[in-house]
């Protein structure tokens, strides 16, 4: 696994810098995960008959950025990304004809647009989407959840990773 600058997050931001800071690092990390494979070693499931790879994961977090920042933030109708009604699964499911090139070039647009919709409001903003009880959800809850979102997926990837090929690392 090489080693790509991740963005340290500050020590002494003030809040939003903070999260901001720890959401790009996540994503950061996610990159360094995949970085140096192949497509075929993004594609592999190391266990099982799970059909989580890193591929997959890159296209989930993708959903995640369009979901909450596109849709739920800003009220965007937008169709699925990889899920359908059939396969609501989708992202997962990678195919020999799906490739890091398009997963890599969608999840960037997805972060790009999500830093775009979010720097329109402040952390105490609502959202136009809501939830399930019909409440609204601040931008700084929006932004915690993804963040917790990707640590968790983080460490997901870090298991594949060295499965694959025994890489590990931050």
């Amino acid at each position: 696994m090489t080693t790509e600058e991740r963005p340290e997050p500050a020590f002494d931001a003030a809040e939003r810098q903070m999260l901001e800071g720890w959401l790009d690092y996540h994503r950061a990390t996610l990159a360094m995960k995949c970085e140096g494979l192949t497509d075929a070693q993004l594609r592999e499931a190391p266990v099982p008959p799970s059909a989580f790879t890193l591929l997959g994961l890159v296209r989930h977090l993708a959903e995640n950025e369009r979901g909450w920042f596109r849709e739920v933030l800003a009220g965007e109708e937008l169709p699925p990304l990889y899920s359908t009604e059939e396969d609501p699964d989708g992202e997962f499911h990678v195919t020999d004809a799906d490739t890091w090139e398009e997963a890599r070039t969608t999840w960037q647009a997805e972060i790009e647009a999500a830093r775009a919709n979010a720097a329109k409001i402040e952390l105490d903003g609502l959202s136009v989407g809501r939830s399930g009880s019909g409440s609204p959800f601040t931008l700084r809850w929006i932004y915690t959840h993804l963040i917790e979102e990707y640590a968790r997926h983080n460490g997901h990837a870090d298991l594949v990773r060295e499965r694959i090929d025994g890489a590990t690392g931050q």
